[in-house]
């Protein structure tokens, strides 16, 4: 006998022995079976979210950098518990200044010890304010956060020191100068050839006033290539031949693996006063700072303007590390214009926050003629800027 399923087709029928006997499953009796697949679905996706939550936590190869404290170099700084002003010429007069000229620093949050969770890694690559850079670049291998802070501020003295030399030489002063070893690098193209305390005379036969003028001597050379270094150590002049070897650095460049002091006699004391921060990029911004104080017109008209660059005693505005990082922290500190390095143009393109004029400038008097036009309302359009390519 034909026998036809429930219309709603909730029960399952089998004709088990062909008598017309019929096993009946219904719907009460298939749900502890889904229950079960519930659970063992919720169980799995636990067990995944934590899986991610795991890895989220793990350390990761990188460091993050981020904008870092703004300095007006035209203001006050606090020097153990003080507050004194961050350029002091203290036996030459000084003139009211107006606005601010900013120096801006990066944050390097993590370090070899110390890295960074992934979690905090995947979250600053989607912050266009920071950047996520590999560990190795800012913390070279063999080379101890100790190691790197003292070369910071090694940095940090000699761009000093420059961006004295830049200005008084753009006023006018005539300065004598020399360039003295204060360490090799161990295991560098130096190691057991200079040694600290060597004055560097010339470099195939070239002189140079200042530490960025015996860097380009040395780029200049290239690698695999000995250089000869003439060098007066206690008195007698020697002829050394070093072979300059590529960096470990982002654009990795010949080097012979010293660190220079630069020293100049100058006419007069400037006292440049800046705790726990290093690197040699506020250069520029020093020797801004520098001549703002000891001319009659503040360059600034009573603007917020914000820079970065390296400097040399010749005046040459060099590339710097952060750029974009730095943008950043200018807006935030209420800046309206950033003089910004030409050499960094190809990372400033396509980069610059909203409400943020960016002009671009290789030298001193590059960053003099924007401060003029800004200070005297002219057409800024005609000066130089990073137009995206």
């Amino acid at each position: 006998m034909l026998r036809t399923p429930l219309a709603l087709n909730t029960d399952r029928y089998a004709d088990m022995d062909g008598t017309g006997a019929y096993e009946h499953e219904n719907a009460a009796d298939a749900q502890p079976r889904r229950g079960i697949g519930i659970i063992i679905g919720w169980s799995l996706l636990l067990f995944a979210l934590l899986g991610i939550l795991v890895v989220a936590s793990m350390p990761a190869p990188y460091v993050i950098e981020q904008p870092g404290p703004v300095f007006d170099t035209l203001g006050d700084v606090t020097i153990g518990g003080e507050e004194l002003p961050m350029i002091q010429i203290p036996l030459q007069e000084t003139f009211p200044t107006e606005g601010e000229l900013n120096m801006l620093t990066v944050s390097v949050s993590g370090n070899r010890e110390q890295p960074p969770s992934w979690f905090e890694v995947a979250t600053a690559y989607f912050d266009s304010s920071r950047a996520v850079v590999p560990v190795d670049v800012i913390y070279p291998i063999g080379e101890t956060l100790e190691e790197s802070n003292q070369q910071g501020q090694v940095d940090m003295a000699n761009s000093q020191r420059e961006a004295i030399a830049a200005a008084l030489t753009n006023l006018g002063y005539e300065l004598a100068s020399t360039l003295t070893v204060v360490e090799t690098v161990e295991d560098g193209p130096a190691a057991g050839l200079l040694q600290a305390g060597d004055v560097v005379l010339t470099v195939n036969g070239e002189s140079f006033p200042d530490v960025s003028g015996l860097r380009a001597a040395i780029v200049k050379n290239g690698v695999d290539i000995p250089a000869d270094l003439v060098v007066s150590r206690e008195g007698e002049e020697l002829t050394l031949e070093i072979t300059p070897q590529l960096n470990d650095s982002v654009d990795p460049v010949p080097v012979v693996g010293i660190v220079v002091r630069s020293n100049y006699d100058f006419p007069f004391e400037v006292d440049i006063q800046l705790e726990n921060v290093g690197g040699p990029s506020a250069g520029m911004m020093f020797a801004l700072g520098i001549i703002d104080k000891l001319t009659p017109d503040a360059l600034t008209g009573g603007e917020n303007i914000a820079g970065t660059g390296t400097i040399s005693a010749a005046g040459e505005v060099g590339r710097i590390g952060g750029i974009r990082q730095k943008m950043y922290g200018a807006l935030d500190a209420g800046a309206d214009w950033f003089l910004a390095p030409e050499s960094n143009c190809g990372e400033v393109s396509g980069n610059i926050p909203a409400g943020l004029q960016v002009f671009a400038v290789g030298t001193l008097d590059d960053a003099l003629t924007v401060l003029d036009t800004i200070s005297a309302g002219g057409d800024t359009s005609r000066l130089a800027t990073c137009s995206v390519p």
